[in-house]
């Protein structure tokens, strides 16, 4: 079986997009712990279960899986997430959980799996066909897959409020809009591809359910704006711009979000498919 190479999505998680999501770790576990709970209620991970996390990032759904008295593999490219997930399971010892650094387009696993979960680690593939076989020839027949994927930007509001404010801060891709298919957080959002490339790898009993929760994000705008900063469309803003406006960008997110301030702080919707499938 052949696949495109993940390089570029190698080189980014294995440099600063893996940083940012070590230095933010306990506040993004925080704020997307609604998600993850919505992932483990359909996922349903059973006492002693075989389980492979793909894309497990920092270790939040391995660990939570884990808890739940499944075995537990994490997978995922990102040597300094992966390294923070190995530090946070020592801390937990009698857990029956271990990680893995390695391309799940290149990992061999010896002893299939029961069951494969990621709570958004599954979009990024270059071509996402054959990974998808891949990833259904380690599952024993009858195995389950259960990933947790974005819908689209205009549905997440978490994202999408900031990423329209700073929008006119970015120059237009050359070539025109980029593709919504290409490897990145909403690769997965239109239900009828997702459907259709899961197909196309053999997988079986494929539904797509919705799964909206509100994220609370901040109690200030400062821990808002240092978020956004690291995570999404105002970091890459920020890295690519010179200072004065770099200013006038974050001036422009910041009047974005004065509205979706509440009493509890900063709360705004998310929203994502729940995919689940059997392998055959």
């Amino acid at each position: 079986m052949t696949t495109v190479d993940n390089e570029k999505e190698r080189a980014f998680w294995n440099g600063a997009g893996g940083e940012t999501w070590v230095r933010a770790q306990a506040q993004l576990d925080h704020m997307l712990a609604p998600l993850l709970e919505a992932l483990l209620a359909g996922a349903a991970p059973a006492r002693g279960e075989r389980v492979l996390d793909l894309g497990c990032g920092c270790g939040a759904s391995s660990l939570a899986a884990a808890e739940r008295g499944a075995e537990v593999v994490g997978l995922d490219f990102s040597a300094p997430m992966i390294a923070l997930a190995e530090q946070r399971a020592k801390a937990a010892p009698a857990l029956a959980l271990r990680f893995i650094c390695e391309d799940a387009t290149k990992a061999v696993f010896p002893t299939p799996f029961d069951h494969l979960i990621s709570r958004f680690g599954g979009m990024f593939f270059a071509d996402p066909v054959p990974a998808y076989g891949k990833l259904r020839s380690a599952l024993v027949p009858g195995g389950r897959m259960t990933l947790l994927v974005w819908q689209a930007p205009k549905r997440n509001p978490w994202m999408s409020v900031v990423g329209q404010a700073v929008a006119p801060f970015l120059p237009l891709p050359a070539g025109g809009a980029p593709d919504p298919r290409a490897p990145g957080p909403f690769a997965f959002a239109d239900p009828a591809y997702v459907t259709e490339l899961l197909e196309a790898a053999g997988w079986e009993s494929i539904s797509l359910s919705p799964v909206e929760r509100p994220l609370h994000l901040a109690n200030t705008m400062e821990e808002a704006l240092a978020l956004q900063s690291q995570v999404g469309p105002l970091a890459r803003v920020l890295r690519e711009l010179e200072d004065t406006a770099r200013e006038a960008a974050l001036a422009a997110a910041r009047e974005a979000l004065t509205p979706h301030f509440t009493a509890e702080g900063l709360v705004l919707g998310a929203a994502c498919h729940l995919v689940e499938a059997r392998a055959p």
